[in-house]
């Protein structure tokens, strides 16, 4: 066990409902910072040096708890917002427990890895355990989105630092995580020419038509053997049904496993554009995560973990997983970066999101332990 006394699962999961019944999306920045405020006031009476980064572009906080101590720090970092709009609590995903799952909106991506880093950082302060390195939390207001105020902290947080960890929910079998794939954003804005659709078609330029042409070409963009997906949505177009459409528009996501196939797919993309014939597409984003190699320090803080978990009694696999995190960011800087270590559980952005709550204690308890022993 960690030095820290880290509670048991009951004891965390009590506190936990507190964080899952305030509901923190994305978009509302007044919500996200209530919950912060909490966090900033508990880290600050347990003697933690705070940094609070006010929010901006609609975002809230990110804050910043730095425990004693020289050297390079332990990085631990995760987000307070969630996919799920204000209300979803009340309609249609209540708190419950319902035998060994405990569910509600954003309880496992990622309120609960989340809690892990706070209350693990909380206690090392509390009961004054000793660290081989110090501490640095971050908590911060958007990965739901791409990270876009949160990026920069939180790079500038692992510069130097001799590990990132980043408590992302568990994955199959509790799988924690060595390597993800790097995500690119694209949006697509195409304009036509409006006509008639029955007494003057000729006339008009169907940008619906364009658009559906450029989804083909990057839905053919997927290569599953390569490990390239790409999606294309959501979509919009047109006014009317008897109106020849003269706009429309879509978003792309693209997953990839490396940086060379990052930017050929990138180019790829971005040069469907053009303008000719009265239509004119155009298409802006780029890669947002770059990807995430497994290397052999990541290798080696994860042998690590595994020997933590074993003795907290459970085994932990790893895998590589196609979703990205803020631990890419982190890892093509770099620094040594074990991902995936929040709660076992399913369901992520989906109306079935739970944690298997029973697993909180040993969770919380082997991310405690690599904070305090990570040398």
């Amino acid at each position: 066990m960690p030095q820290t006394e880290i509670g048991s699962s009951d004891r965390l999961l009590a506190e936990l409902r507190g964080w899952v019944e305030a509901e923190t999306p994305t978009t509302d920045p007044v919500a996200v910072n209530r919950l912060l405020d909490r966090c900033a006031a508990d880290l600050a009476e347990a003697g933690g040096a705070l940094t609070r980064l006010q929010g901006r572009d609609g975002y809230g906080d990110t804050l910043l708890c730095r425990t004693p101590g020289d050297g390079a720090p332990i990085v631990v970092a995760g987000h307070l917002d969630t996919v799920w709009d204000h209300g979803t609590l009340a309609a249609s995903m209540p708190w419950r427990v319902d035998g060994a799952k405990a569910h509600g909106p954003g309880i496992y991506d990622m309120k609960a890895g989340s809690f892990f880093a706070f209350h693990s950082v909380r206690e090392i302060l509390r009961q004054k355990s000793p660290t081989k390195r110090p501490i640095l939390l971050l908590l911060t207001p958007d990965e739901e989105v791409g990270s876009p105020t949160s990026r920069a902290p939180i790079e500038d947080a692992a510069r130097g630092a001799r590990a990132v960890l980043i408590p992302e929910p568990a994955g199959a079998g509790g799988a924690c995580v060595t390597a993800r794939k790097g995500v690119g954003r694209f949006e697509i804005k195409v304009r036509g020419v409006s006509a008639h659709a029955g007494g003057n078609w000729s006339e008009g330029r169907s940008a619906v038509v364009a658009l559906a042409e450029v989804i083909l070409k990057i839905h053919a963009m997927t290569d599953l053997a390569a490990g390239i997906t790409t999606n294309v949505a959501p979509i919009h177009g047109g006014t009317r049904p008897n109106v020849i459409a003269p706009e429309a528009g879509a978003e792309v996501d693209l997953r990839v496993p490396t940086v060379e196939l990052g930017e050929k797919l990138e180019a790829a993309i971005l040069g469907l554009a053009y303008e000719r014939d009265g239509i004119a597409v155009r298409i802006t984003g780029g890669m947002n995560r770059p990807p995430f190699a497994e290397t052999p320090e990541i290798a080696a803080l994860y042998a690590q973990a595994r020997d933590l978990a074993a003795r907290h009694g459970y085994d932990l696999p790893k895998q590589h997983r196609g979703g990205g995190s803020d631990g890419n960011f982190t890892a093509a800087m770099g620094v040594p970066t074990l991902d995936g270590l929040g709660c076992t559980g399913a369901g992520a952005h989906a109306p079935h999101e739970h944690i298997l709550w029973q697993d909180l204690a040993p969770r919380c308890a082997t991310l405690c332990a690599l904070l305090e022993e990570i040398a």
